[in-house]
């Protein structure tokens, strides 16, 4: 049985939470249409966060999913840090902008932020889900008190056990195709890149849970597909930025429903975790032959690169946007929320019928 038959949705979808994208207005949306909406509260304060909750409750009573980064909190390096910035001081000096005198910390894992906690613990959303790691054992227990599921990205059936013991519901297959960053629990091992495909149906051959399938789904038949491979459900991201809704600005819309849209790339230049985006400035010369080793670690490397796009932005350049697309971005449709989660369900609901 499916953990998400009891909010008897239309079709088995859930939009990908997207921090820096979605916003109360889409994913309420894509809840009374009959998915499951999400919120990405990752980059978010408590307070911040406080406000989209309600906004979103204001928008629809359906059941939603609130999103957030379990991240291991980055070691700092001052000296790497320094050279950095001196790295990217020429974009800087580009657009006429002083390079920051130093980097920070711009996101605090779920598992540090006890405000955070506090918050969700009060607004228990009906579904809480995670991504890069794994949550502490007495945040899950806190969490499953008060009824919440809990859903958490795996990319291996390494992370997907390790998520099963620590006591996750749902496990999200987050295929190598995905847009954004990859769900990889560290950044410095091995990532094998197993695509959507393997890796649903490994997790549901191996893992004694519920799996939903994540990369490169932008249609019903892509939905249906996933249902065959033995997921429960499908998440899908991409497909909804180039609604009205998301936060996506005009360069980022542009640039996913331009020709650059299939020749999206894995990068960590851009935050220091790698993370598949549409093309700019950073995924292509000088940043391509860029060292890991070389980058800070997420994500103070985000802060530098968040620098350099607002000193670009500032001059009309938004080619340093991080502009987070999955490789089936060719297929983005420009609709309202509602109106593509209906035409998802149709599509479902076509490519299940017997031919």
């Amino acid at each position: 049985m499916s953990p998400f038959e009891k909010y008897d949705l239309k079709v088995p979808l859930l939009q990908a939470p997207m921090a820096g994208v979605t916003t109360p207005w889409l994913a309420a949306e894509v809840c009374n249409a009959g998915a499951i909406g999400s919120l990405g509260l990752g980059a978010s304060s408590p307070n911040v966060a406080r406000a989209m909750v309600e906004e979103l409750r204001a928008r629809t009573a359906k059941a939603f999913n609130l999103n957030f980064f379990v991240h291991q909190p980055a070691t700092t390096d001052p000296a790497r840090e320094r050279r950095w910035i001196e790295r990217l001081s020429p974009a800087f000096t580009q657009y006429g902008a002083s390079p920051p005198d130093g980097l920070r910390e711009i996101y605090t894992s779920f598992n540090e932020d006890e405000a955070m906690q506090a918050l969700v613990l009060e607004v228990a959303p009906a579904i809480v889900s995670f991504h890069f790691g794994v949550p502490a054992e007495g945040i899950v227990r806190a969490l499953r008190e008060r009824g919440i599921l809990l859903l958490a990205s795996a990319t291996s059936p390494t992370e997907a056990q390790a998520l099963q013991r620590a006591g996750i519901d749902v496990i999200v297959a987050q295929g190598i195709e995905a847009g954004g960053h990859r769900g990889v629990f560290d950044p410095a091992a091995e990532d094998h890149g197993l695509g959507t495909f393997a890796l649903t149906r490994l997790l549901t051959r191996t893992i004694d849970l519920p799996v939903v399938a994540a990369g490169a789904i932008m249609d019903g038949t892509g939905i249906a597909a996933a249902r065959i491979l033995g997921a429960v459900a499908a998440q899908l991201g991409t497909a909804f930025i180039a609604c009205p809704e998301s936060a996506a600005d005009e360069a980022y819309r542009a640039n996913l429903l331009g020709p650059g849209s299939a020749q999206t790339r894995l990068t960590a230049v851009i935050s220091g975790r790698p993370a598949r985006a549409l093309p700019g400035r950073f995924t292509q010369p000088p940043y391509t032959a860029v060292e890991p080793r070389d980058i800070p670690d997420y994500p103070i490397a985000y802060d530098a690169a968040k620098a350099v796009h607002n000193a670009a932005r500032a001059h009309g350049d938004h080619t340093y946007g991080a502009h987070w697309a999955g490789q089936g971005a060719p297929l983005a449709r420009a609709m309202p929320a509602a109106e593509l989660v209906r035409s998802l369900a149709d599509e479902y609901t076509r490519a299940c019928v017997p031919r």
